[in-house]
């Protein structure tokens, strides 16, 4: 049993501004904490935590397995064809892939009234081609990906294992699902998928995607993602010098966007931008027919979010104005500013049922919560006004997005026991 207390004040303090990436005091209704109790005090849901435990060996083995089918964003092929086979022989018979390629199986509920889909996402950061080999080291696990988020596959079958295993039904339908394109410039398409217009009704999202099991993301950070390329004809660096250079009008949008951003970032809710790759041209000795960079930017504010994004796209047109109106001969350059990626910033509101369910799911173990806002599956259906949380995955990792990723099995059934209790709150315990 558990006392209602606030959390500990968390303040981050940045160079920039103060930004709550935690929430300072939120409450736990008593009623939730309530709920939560009378949950792990059932008889079948004692017997479902209990069998988490005993699965442990099981658990590691699918881990690896997983681990060592690579999945890149739009490569998750071959990885959701054996989840959807775990799927099935953890106990479901309705499994099957969408047009997409989210791994989707259906557990009827008694009366079907609602659908809670609980998902963790397939893909991974690295390159097909990437040894994804487990090996071990002080009782760690090595792989890229092992952790982000292969280990969120494994909480999801662990908790439909132990559902299958004590006969635990639910009131609501529960979809698990493991879903594509979370990473990278897969762009929230599996989510956006599910939740796009005139899609079966999803009532509610419980997405498995982080570390330690205080973590509870309720808010989405937001983010737009631009490849931006400017061209021109190109020539010899010696005979045609006097061309427009599409590498000198790169470096300038550059200067200017760097200069000018902070207009935006240095006051109020946190926001960061970041050039991540530039490329382009042929040789030491030729004038560049084309220069590109990739730009991200993030916030957890809309506003702020499209601020920014108004500042990289006058910086890249000074910069091609500028360089155009230098040159002494040729045509004009041009510039292609293509978004490539878009997710909604979602503010979270720690009053919704889902936030406090997974609160007290946590209390109920013995966990301090804490909340944040990241960039994760929850933010589609949060930024559409539909109930979503991102929970923990269970133990602890370290170097995410590494070639050294690890991840230990510390507790790490607490994290799948948290899960499973706040899904029986959200889905609705059967009697």
């Amino acid at each position: 049993m558990h006392r209602i207390a606030p959390f500990a004040s968390f303040a981050l303090l940045t160079s920039f501004a103060a930004m709550a990436q935690e929430l300072t005091d939120p409450e736990v209704f008593p009623e939730y904490v309530a709920e939560a109790e009378a949950i792990t005090a059932n008889r079948r849901v004692q017997q479902a935590m209990e069998h988490i435990v005993a699965i442990e060996p099981q658990s590691r083995e699918d881990l690896v397995e997983l681990t060592e089918i690579p999945a890149p964003p739009f490569e998750e092929q071959a990885r959701a064809e054996r989840f959807a086979e775990m799927l099935r022989e953890s106990g479901l018979t309705d499994v099957t892939i969408d047009d997409v390629g989210n791994a989707i199986g259906r557990r009827p509920g008694r009366t079907g009234n609602r659908v809670i889909a609980y998902s963790a996402h397939l893909d991974t950061v690295f390159p097909s081609d990437t040894d994804v080999t487990v090996r071990y080291d002080d009782e760690k696990m090595y792989a890229p990906g092992i952790g982000d988020n292969t280990r969120g596959l494994v909480t999801i079958l662990g908790v439909l294992r132990a559902m299958e295993h004590a006969g635990i039904e639910t009131e609501a339908d529960v979809l698990f699902v493991g879903n594509v394109g979370e990473e990278g410039l897969g762009d929230l398409r599996g989510v956006k998928h599910l939740f796009r217009d005139g899609a079966e009704k999803i009532d509610t999202l419980i997405a498995v995607d982080g570390g330690e099991s205080t973590r509870i993301v309720y808010g989405g950070v937001g983010s737009h993602r631009y490849k931006i390329t400017f061209q021109g004809p190109g020539g010899h660096s010696w005979g045609a010098f006097g061309l427009a250079n599409p590498h000198h009008a790169l470096g300038r949008a550059i200067q200017i966007f760097d200069e000018n951003a902070p207009t935006v970032t240095s006051v109020g809710e946190k926001t960061s931008y970041n050039i991540g790759r530039i490329g382009g041209g042929t040789s030491i000795n030729s004038i560049p027919f084309e220069s590109w960079m990739e730009v991200d930017m993030r916030s957890g504010s809309q506003d702020k979010l499209d601020d920014i994004d108004e500042v990289l796209k006058a910086a890249v047109e000074q910069a091609l104005q500028e360089e155009n109106a230098g040159r002494l001969d040729g045509p004009e350059l041009t510039v292609d500013v293509d978004r490539v990626g878009t997710r909604p910033a979602a503010e979270g509101d720690s009053t919704s049922p889902v936030v406090q369910r997974a609160m007290a799911a946590t209390l109920a173990f013995g966990v301090q919560p804490s909340l944040r806002i990241s960039s994760t599956d929850s933010n589609l259906p949060i930024s559409k006004g539909i109930p979503a949380v991102t929970m923990s995955r269970g133990g602890v990792s370290g170097n995410s997005h590494s070639p050294d990723e690890w991840w230990q099995n510390v507790d790490g059934h607490i994290g799948i026991q948290i899960g499973l209790v706040t899904l029986l709150a959200e889905a609705g315990l059967a009697n």
